[in-house]
């Protein structure tokens, strides 16, 4: 990306507010060359060679795609929920179609060889806006982590459990999927495990670090730390990422406190980079709650 369009991006960042800083580096690429793809192509190409079927879940007023595999219903169901995909086209045009354009989220849950897989898509994320009347703008801009959203999303996450009766969730948030993950396990008693990628998990915080507006409508994953500091959890994120840094989740896990949160530091991806690649080699560091909180190693 040329610096003078990473400088403009930045200050446009400064009225957009997060969201928008955010998929203003995807806009820049978009306009660098990938403006055609298919992005419903390019999830089906991800899903299908890992065995992943897609799904619309219905809950409350939002409808919610989903790619799952399930071939033990006697084992533990892995929930990965999306980031918080493509909200802005240009410096002053919202999306009209936040659907992600990498989908890091599914690529995750792709990579994972667990026998219980789904991928959550967020609220007007490749579901057609037809079927889903309840979307706007609004959804995945300054309301994405508002209190209906999590109603919608935490009823839908209950309706995939029917499929592993009795079985414990473990929960698995990109970017902003980490802060629904969060506050989802918040409200939860089923969750067994917490795992986030890069995750959003003090939205005021990153707000501020980049010079953005506040979110009201919208509620903070940092807030409820205390309500999963009993759940296993490790937060990875990357050096190099400027946009959610190693603090946050550092911030986050002293917030959390106790014996059961993890912080991991990988080198070498950006906040959008192939966490796929590495994703197999960090499942390996299972969230256990030991006798002293630190870094995973």
């Amino acid at each position: 990306m040329a610096s003078d369009a990473r400088m403009d991006t930045l200050r446009w960042a400064k009225w957009v507010g997060w969201a928008g800083w955010v998929m203003a580096l995807s806009a820049v690429a978009l306009i660098s060359g990938c403006a055609s793809l298919d992005r419903n192509a390019h999830a089906e190409a991800i899903a299908q060679p890992a065995g992943l079927k897609r799904e619309v879940l219905a809950a409350g007023d939002f409808r919610m795609t989903a790619f799952s595999r399930v071939t033990r219903p006697d084992r533990p169901l892995r929930i990965y929920i999306e980031g918080d995909g493509l909200a802005w086209v240009s410096r002053t045009e919202p999306s009209m179609d936040p659907t992600p354009v990498a989908a890091t989220g599914l690529a995750l849950a792709a990579a994972d060889p667990s026998a219980n897989v789904v991928y959550l898509a967020r609220p007007c994320q490749f579901t057609p806006m037809a079927d889903n009347p309840r979307c706007g703008i609004a959804y995945w801009t300054g309301k994405r982590f508002a209190p209906e959203v999590l109603d919608a999303m935490d009823a839908e996450i209950s309706q995939l459990a029917k499929l592993v009766p009795g079985q414990p969730l473990e929960l698995v948030g990109f970017s902003g999927g980490g802060a629904i993950a969060v506050l989802l396990a918040a409200r939860r008693h089923d969750v067994a495990s917490l795992r986030t990628v890069a995750g959003n998990l003090d939205v005021e915080y990153v707000n501020e670090l980049h010079r953005v507006s506040a979110m009201p409508d919208s509620r903070n994953p940092i807030t409820v730390a205390s309500r999963v500091a009993r759940i296993p959890q490790i937060h990875f994120s990357s050096a190099e990422d400027t946009i959610v840094p190693p603090d946050v989740a550092k911030r986050f896990a002293a917030a959390v406190g106790g014996a059961c949160v993890r912080t991991s530091v990988v080198t070498g991806l950006s906040h959008d980079g192939d966490w796929a690649a590495r994703w197999r080699d960090l499942l390996a560091q299972t969230p256990v709650c030991g006798s002293t909180p630190g870094d995973a190693r």
